[in-house]
């Protein structure tokens, strides 16, 4: 079978909102429109790892980009920046299309827009070093699937199509 070779990278609760800090996660499993415009539109997902998770675990208390910034905190999503940048760099290679970066807006770690989460600094700050251009869109706050997720996913489709 034939490829795409389009590719997107997405925050790990676009897919796993099981990872989500309990009082914040609104799907029950994925962002099911969002991944069905990828999927409908041959996009293959690539999951980032969720750093809060494997700092804290799943029984964290929500915490704001102050309190995660520690030394330790950084260096995972250092770690993590530094990783991804790799798997770009072997995508883009191997002639694949990136399209960009999902992210999850007011996110300590994941926030693209506004005040950037820990991990998106480390990203972003890698690629601009690397001179690797990304479309960079964030989900908002009040996204849910259906009705109040049409906006960003008319923004989506614009960036993908």
């Amino acid at each position: 079978m034939e490829r795409s070779k389009r590719i997107i990278l997405v925050s790990h609760c676009i897919l796993n909102q099981n990872t989500v800090v309990q009082p914040l996660a609104r799907a029950k499993g994925a962002y099911k429109d969002i991944v069905m415009e990828l999927i409908n539109n041959d996009i293959g997902i690539h999951q980032l790892p969720c750093p809060e998770y494997r700092f804290l675990g799943l029984k964290r208390e929500p915490m704001t980009k102050e309190q995660y910034d520690t030394e330790g905190f950084r260096n995972i999503n250092k770690r993590i920046a530094v990783d991804t940048v790799n798997i770009i760099k072997e995508y883009i290679s191997n002639g694949y299309e990136v399209l960009g970066i999902i992210g999850i807006n007011e996110s300590p770690t994941c926030s693209i827009n506004g005040d950037k989460g820990i991990l998106m600094e480390e990203l972003i700050n890698i690629l601009r070093y690397e001179d690797i251009k990304l479309n960079l869109i964030d989900v908002p706050t009040d996204y849910h699937d259906g009705e109040k997720g049409e906006r960003f996913i008319a923004e989506l489709k614009s960036m993908v199509i």
